[in-house]
């Protein structure tokens, strides 16, 4: 059998890249590793955060090269630790390019005024993908929030006994 792959089974296997490459991305923010965040994009990539819903109007941030995308994981080392926990993607291949969007509840827990609280933003990522000599890369994304919610977050100090004591001390309050 030769290196020919059925067309079904390469669209397999093209969104099942595409899936990893947004969750490398993903686990590479909550761990600030910007050369891994870079790294998901072409060399040419550019990653934007628009003001608006439908990623149409004003652009907030932006960043175009590996270099510049690097430097964005550094931005989230404000809070004490983030988690990029995504949802649904739906992707549109055309040979060597497809289009997708990946839903995600970003958490960004911080302290204020000595409370902790939990910055829940409801992101939409709308992306370019590309495929290289690397594999698939993201060429072009346009991150717009939805809608973004405070939460004050519980401790351990105001949890039940019971909740407490099964948690363990590794998930007690973050000094």
């Amino acid at each position: 059998m030769g290196d020919t792959v059925a067309p079904d089974v390469q669209d397999l296997l093209d969104r099942a890249a595409l899936r990893d490459l947004v969750q490398t991305y993903a686990a590479a923010c909550d761990r600030r590793d910007g050369e891994a965040v870079a790294g998901v994009f072409t060399d040419d990539g550019r990653l934007a955060k628009y003001a608006d819903r439908d990623a149409t109007g004003e652009v907030i941030m932006e960043r175009r090269g590996r270099a510049a995308i690097a430097e964005v994981a550094g931005g989230l080392s404000k809070y004490a630790v983030t988690t990029h926990f995504l949802g649904q993607q739906s992707v549109v291949l055309d040979g060597d390019r497809a289009t997708g969007e990946t839903y995600c509840l970003a958490h960004h827990h911080y302290v204020h005024d000595g409370a902790w609280y939990d910055r829940v933003m409801s992101i939409r990522y709308l992306d370019t993908y590309r495929r290289t000599g690397e594999g698939w890369r993201i060429e072009d994304r346009r991150l717009v929030t939805d809608w973004i919610e405070y939460r004050p977050v519980g401790t351990t100090a105001v949890a039940p006994a019971w909740a407490a004591a099964a948690d363990g001390p590794a998930f007690r309050p973050l000094p």
